[in-house]
């Protein structure tokens, strides 16, 4: 998943998407939702047990919204962005395969190359 944990995004689809970026709280990989503060609030409703002295009562919560509803926000540009993955290589360079990234080492190779979503559209790094 592209999407990832206090990542800032834009909802793109659904009731949401006029709000302003907000920050993901969590990610379901296996089931391709996240979890994004402030947003898709649904009502939950509990109720009371007054043999445990809990009171009926009406919960707002964030309920998961799939991945492909969200982008990732630029800041940079101030508009949701598409990513890709890139490798960082000698120095921070960015190279497009694992290959060429370890071939930029010199002698020594770390045994695993970083990788990076990398955003094109702002040429944005992001970890």
């Amino acid at each position: 998943m592209k999407i990832k944990k206090n990542d800032l995004v834009k909802v793109i689809a659904g009731k949401d998407r006029l709000l302003p970026p907000a920050r993901v709280l969590r990610v379901f990989p296996d089931r391709e939702k996240v979890i994004v503060e402030g947003r898709n609030l649904v009502k939950k409703h509990i109720k009371g047990n007054p043999s445990q002295q809990t009171e009926s009562q009406i919960l707002e919560t964030e309920a998961p919204i799939h991945v492909s509803n969200v982008m990732l926000f630029s800041e940079k540009i101030g508009k949701p962005v598409r990513t890709t993955k890139r490798w960082v290589g000698k120095d921070g360079a960015l190279f497009e395969n694992e290959a060429s990234a370890r071939d930029s080492f010199d002698g020594s190779v770390p045994k695993r190359v970083r990788k990076v979503r990398f955003a094109p559209k702002s040429e944005e790094v992001f970890e």
